[in-house]
């Protein structure tokens, strides 16, 4: 199993690293994607794959930070990248949610961080939540120049994602799915995505599993919980979740580039 999603540089991991690593492995988490979202996490991100075996990093700015976006930022993430551990650019990508930063912030960033990636030829780790028509229109231009592409942690509407399946977009698929109160459209939709373009995640601290029993007192979220995600997206795809897993595992190691 991959998780591709893994916010390792989060304070809530700052005293267990080791532990939360150790314990994701010995559930059959042999893979994990630690996401990088501004210089800073990127930097922390790609020490911590370095500390680690079996993990790798982004690096990006994410839309809420995109306010800090300089003409330098693109030069301190193409660095970054030139590190074998770092396999993807982003988190990048649009939030009109809660607009941290305002909408032209975060185009403009985006649009950087696209063309970089684009000049790196490396794939895309990508961010979007209300934002999908500007996403869509400000994604597409590149996507022939582009090795690959991630939309993690999918919360959208089934057009949303018969649209960025159709561009060869893999679709990210967390925890958000286990929610009986918001998860149920996103279950719904899990038949519609090929199991060649499915990738899971945890976005671990956050999005625990809300039908996990039982829940951990911390209610933190953990890369170890990756196979309680696995076995129910397969139960509701009806699909044997030994195969789901060998699938989604080879399909994050083919856009990563891993060997």
């Amino acid at each position: 199993m991959f998780d591709i999603g893994v916010n390792l540089t989060s304070s809530q991991f700052t005293k267990d690293h080791a532990d939360v690593v150790a314990r994701a492995q010995h559930a059959g988490v042999s893979g994990m994607l630690l996401t990088g979202t501004n210089i800073h996490e990127s930097q922390q991100a790609l020490l911590l794959a370095q500390q680690y075996q079996g993990c790798w990093s982004t690096a990006g700015v994410h839309p809420h930070d995109a306010s800090q976006w300089q003409d330098e930022t693109a030069a301190v993430i193409c660095e970054l990248a030139g590190a074998p551990e770092v396999v993807a650019i982003g988190e990048c990508g649009l939030d009109f949610n809660r607009n941290f930063s305002t909408p032209a912030e975060q185009e403009r960033a985006f649009t950087a961080q696209l063309a970089l990636a684009a000049d790196l030829m490396m794939p895309v780790f990508l961010h979007c939540r209300e934002a999908h028509e500007r996403f869509i229109a400000l994604l597409d231009p590149w996507l022939d120049k582009l090795p690959g592409v991630v939309l993690h942690c999918f919360t959208g509407t089934e057009n949303e994602v018969r649209e960025c399946l159709a561009r060869g977009i893999f679709i990210g698929v967390t925890g958000w799915v286990c929610d009986e109160r918001r998860g149920l459209e996103l279950r719904e939709l899990l038949p519609v995505i090929p199991a060649h373009q499915l990738l899971l995640e945890t976005d671990a601290p956050y999005l625990l599993p809300r039908d996990l029993k039982p829940k951990p007192a911390s209610r933190r979220n953990e890369p170890c919980y990756l196979p309680h995600i696995l076995n129910k997206v397969a139960e509701w795809r009806r699909e044997d979740p030994t195969w789901l897993a060998q699938v989604t595992d080879d399909n994050a190691r083919r856009l990563f580039r891993l060997a």
